[in-house]
């Protein structure tokens, strides 16, 4: 059986003895890998390679570091078919779905090549007499990234290129469900040309996730995952004063005003909320007509939308998603449809009970559509991360707008109208992070930031963008005056004001 190791010091570190977990395979169910799970001591080997390789990393100008990333973009490109069979095979993605992982992960790889332009610092001359200040961004030294099994690519890309774009050494621990790819990708980096040691991937569950939050080397931490871990993740760091970043779950919006294009809204919803088998922190899972009229009509849509939708195997070319991440995760899901039964909602569609032809011990969950949900009800409480789709109806613009401010997590939120005045206001006083106008997955690209808001984000700055180098960076500032053979300044004992 296939195993799946460490990456330590430019090359497989295996752990003899080490616990072991199964990666399934989710089209069928069955084992197809094992990846060992490393402890304490084996996250400190990683550790030590790190810190002997940073230095002389940092020491490398910004350009140079620059023509490694940009070789690694090229890698990535040529490998791309490969990355997408190995990552569908583990996650389930189909795999046009697969690339769009590694395309949106590839985008910041590039906006990471442009790492010289980002570092630059500020200059003031003249800030007093014959004094000027100035300031530089350096790495912080060795960082840690913490990944989820839903975007094995693209969330390591986000952190470890612009950890190591700007000088630092970066240890990533992914997700143990499908942690081939982040390996591969650190191959990929070696050939690139980044030294040995500033990448590193170690596997593991908490065990080695503690151990990261611990270790006094390691001085910030990345973390994307629920909300409840991020949260967990956030305060360890910081009791241990570490810089963290830690994006949690979230329960998406999708508000419809009557003067929608209502034919372009449903295909926009049905995209977001059933891709990826909804297993997506930016997918929409909740949509809010406004008025009744608006609910009759889009309900009678969404459920003929749905109607021609085809889950399959990841290399069937006309499925659109393919199956959840494993049986444990399947169960959990179909748990959420029982409860808004119980709770008193209506299952229009109910994609329980599903049966892939031949793959009937696979994973899979039709799409499924609840209307008549309420806000107090658990079921649209919390993040399901599945392909069911909730109808939460809104009398007005203003309950509209208050079901997503109010919810306790604000990642992300759509507005579906024609008026650009009411979406103008929206956009304004919504209180969730990501905010799309007619956009029904608003995440921005490379060269601005992702985060969201409450329970979605802990930690004040964002993933990648220019929050990205101001997170696996620290900025020193200086203040100089060089002696011009004049008269010597009387000596002062007062704060001074450089007049």
């Amino acid at each position: 059986m296939r195993s799946v190791t460490h990456f330590i010091h430019g090359k497989v570190a295996p752990l003899p003895g080490a616990r072991l977990s199964d990666i399934l395979d989710p089209s069928t169910g069955a084992v197809q890998a094992q990846v060992e799970l490393a402890d304490a001591a084996h996250l400190s080997r990683a550790v030590d390679s790190a810190r002997a390789a940073q230095p002389d990393w940092a020491a490398v100008n910004p350009q140079r570091r620059a023509r490694v990333m940009f070789r690694f973009k090229e890698l990535i490109e040529q490998n791309m078919d490969d990355l997408a069979r190995l990552l569908s095979s583990e996650h389930g993605k189909v795999i046009a779905d697969a690339k769009g992982d590694i395309q949106r992960g590839l985008e910041v790889v590039e906006f990471a090549c442009g790492i010289p332009h980002l570092l630059k610092g500020e200059y003031t001359e003249g800030a007093g007499p014959g004094i000027d200040v100035y300031s530089m961004r350096q790495p912080l030294g060795i960082v840690a990234g913490i990944t989820p099994f839903n975007f094995p690519a693209m969330i390591p890309l986000w952190m470890a290129s612009m950890a190591i774009a700007c000088g630092n050494a970066f240890i990533l621990k992914p997700s143990e469900r499908d942690p081939s790819v982040p390996v591969r990708l650190a191959e990929l980096a070696l050939e690139a040309g980044l030294p040995e040691g500033i990448l590193n991937v170690v596997h593991g569950d908490k065990e080695v996730v503690d151990a990261i939050l611990d270790h006094p080397d390691i001085k910030a931490v990345s973390f994307v995952g629920s909300s409840d871990i991020a949260n967990y993740v956030y305060a360890r760091a910081a009791q241990n004063g570490k810089r963290a970043q830690c994006m949690g779950g979230a329960k998406n919006h999708g508000i419809i005003l009557p003067d929608a294009d209502m034919d372009q809204a449903v295909a926009d919803i049905i995209g977001a909320a059933y891709g990826s088998a909804g297993e997506r922190c930016m997918a929409l899972p909740v949509v809010t007509p406004v008025g009744e009229a608006t609910a009759e009509i889009l309900r009678e849509k969404l459920v003929a939308a749905i109607d021609t939708l085809r889950p399959g195997i990841p290399t069937d070319p006309d499925a659109q998603y393919g199956p959840l991440v494993t049986g444990a995760h399947k169960a959990r899901v179909e748990s959420y449809i029982q409860m808004a039964v119980d709770e008193g909602a209506e299952i229009v569609v109910d994609g329980r009970g599903f049966s892939l032809q031949g793959y009937e011990q696979g994973f899979y969950l039709a799409p499924t559509l609840i209307d008549r949900v309420t806000p107090q009800m658990k079921s649209y409480q919390d993040e399901i991360f599945g392909p069911v789709l909730q109808i939460l109806r809104a009398e007005t613009f203003e309950e509209a707008l208050a079901y997503p401010s109010r919810h306790p997590y604000g990642n992300g939120v759509a507005i579906f109208t024609r008026n650009g005045d009411m979406a103008r206001r929206f956009a304004a006083q919504v209180e969730v992070g990501m905010v799309g106008i007619n956009v029904p997955i608003p995440v921005p690209v490379a060269y601005h930031s992702f985060g969201g808001w409450k329970r979605s984000g802990f930690g004040d700055l964002d993933q990648y963008g220019m929050d990205g180098v101001r997170f696996y960076t620290r900025t020193k500032k200086i203040t100089q005056r060089w002696p011009s053979g004049g008269a010597v300044v009387d000596q002062s004992f007062v704060i001074p004001t450089m007049k």
